[in-house]
């Protein structure tokens, strides 16, 4: 063996301090929202399955696992029986997972009661996937944590992982956890169950809840300058926290993972084709401009676009529909945080003074909300076009339904005459409720869309008010 057994116990103890009854060190109080996820398939697992963390770095995956060791240990678990490790690092990696399990029993006899084993990082362990299944299938005693920065973790395995694990994906902060990390206070915003129950308001409510939240809308635009990023929202400044995600997050993924992971050499037009989706955030990609634009051929700047969306830089919407309207039109591409346009492009605070940025940043908020809050009940998100170039936003595909979303960011109020292709889109599915998301606490309202069979209202709502909503609500099995 390369590796002595005092140096892979050494690191084993650095990273599992409650064997040793310590606590973590400068482990945060504050939670995300998929902790209670995570921890309601430790203790109460409705079927046996590992589950697999799936994120980009540094959006708070390993703090999480940590946190989930923690209340183990709180909750009178055998420390003995928790294990942490992360395969980034070099001794761990080396040594192999078979291996620093070995030394762990060896060093820590099993006690009562199930193991936890939470496994940072898996997609350095060779073949990792079918390990995972074999853990699952033949150790029943185990209940098992993985994560992973790259979705191939989920594409890789999907054949052999049916059945055997459940997925958690774990976006940027939501508006509502970026003010809890903050510790900013708030008005007592009444708690709702979903932007559908807004319905039965009374126009006294909207107005009453209105005047209440205009607080959130300095703390949103601060948000999208910053971004989700957790060590980005703590910084004392803007800038600082811009150049820690130019430089910390988004090239560490362009230039490290791009090459370790996916063998990438052409790193200088990978980012030229990141740099260009900054520029078309919240756009219909042309791939065509694309590869005329960079010099790049078509098959290599697909190749990038896959590479990105793996590593949890964009997300990519389809066209609404089926067959052939769907395979020849484009797709639409958000990036995976309001704040990563302006960090990449260096614009500061300026972005707030450029009326078409802003309200890029603010759809790409507001779609990364409500995906994060719905991907795992929802059949899929795609825009909508029409014949005459109408066009919707974002559409959900909540249970069966299609549910249309627009975003209108402007100072001005937002009239039906504004909103031609949200109208045209309900009135040929047939939809009896949308959403237009604003930028005004006084636009709060219900808002009547004349000549749709059977009638639709659309509800209009501030997008400081929504994504705090919709950021708010917690996981409920």
């Amino acid at each position: 063996m390369i590796l002595s057994s005092q140096e892979i116990m050494s690191v084993l103890r650095q990273y599992n301090p409650w064997w040793a009854n310590a606590p973590v060190p400068d482990l945060p109080k504050w939670r995300r929202a998929a902790f209670n996820e995570i921890q309601y398939w430790l203790n109460t697992p409705p079927a046996h399955r590992a589950i697999l963390l799936s994120g980009a770095r540094q959006v708070g995956k390993t703090t999480l696992l940590l946190q989930a060791c923690e209340a183990l240990v709180e909750s009178g678990v055998p420390p003995g029986n928790i294990f942490y490790a992360t395969f980034d690092h070099p001794v761990i990696k080396l040594a192999g997972v078979d291996e620093v399990l070995k030394f762990w029993r060896e060093a820590e006899p099993a006690a009562d009661g199930p193991e936890y084993l939470f496994l940072d990082e898996i997609q350095f362990v060779p073949d990792w996937q079918t390990w995972l299944k074999h853990q699952v299938d033949f150790h029943k005693h185990r209940r098992l944590v993985v994560t992973g920065s790259a979705t191939p973790l989920v594409i890789e395995g999907q054949e052999s992982g049916v059945g055997r694990w459940h997925t958690v994906k774990l976006s940027t902060l939501s508006f509502f956890e970026y003010l809890q990390i903050k510790n900013l206070f708030m008005p007592p915003i009444p708690e709702v169950p979903s932007l559908a129950h807004l319905f039965s308001w009374t126009p006294d409510q909207f107005h009453r809840v209105g005047d209440m939240a205009r607080p959130l809308s300095g703390h949103f635009h601060d948000f999208l300058l910053r971004g989700g990023y957790p060590q980005c929202a703590l910084v004392p400044s803007v800038d600082m926290a811009q150049r820690l995600l130019r430089e910390d997050i988004v090239d560490k993924i362009l230039k490290r993972d791009m090459t370790a992971l996916f063998g990438v050499r052409r790193v200088l037009e990978l980012e030229q084709t990141f740099l260009y989706l900054c520029l078309h955030d919240g756009g219909l990609l042309n791939m065509a401009d694309l590869c005329k634009n960079l010099e790049v051929k078509k098959q290599t700047a697909s190749n990038f676009i896959n590479l990105l969306e793996a590593t949890h830089l964009i997300y990519r919407l389809p066209p609404y529909g089926y067959g052939r309207e769907v395979l020849r039109a484009r797709y639409k591409i958000y990036l995976a945080d309001a704040a990563i346009a302006a960090g990449v492009l260096l614009k500061g605070k300026s972005m707030l003074e450029d009326d078409s940025a802003l309200g890029r940043a603010v759809e790409t908020a507001f779609f990364k909300h409500v995906f994060t809050r719905y991907y795992n009940v929802s059949m899929g998100f795609s825009y909508w076009r029409g014949k005459k170039q109408e066009e919707v936003d974002i559409v959900a595909q909540l249970e069966g339904q299609p549910v249309p979303f627009e975003v209108k960011y402007r100072r001005r109020d937002t009239g039906a005459g504004e909103l031609k292709g949200l109208a045209s889109f309900c009135r040929q599915k047939k939809i009896s409720q949308g959403y237009v998301v604003t930028r005004e606490m006084a636009d709060f309202s219900l808002l009547p869309l004349d000549g749709v069979p059977g009638g639709t209202t659309i509800l209009k709502i501030p997008a400081p008010l929504a994504c705090y909503w919709i950021g708010q609500s917690e996981f409920r099995p």
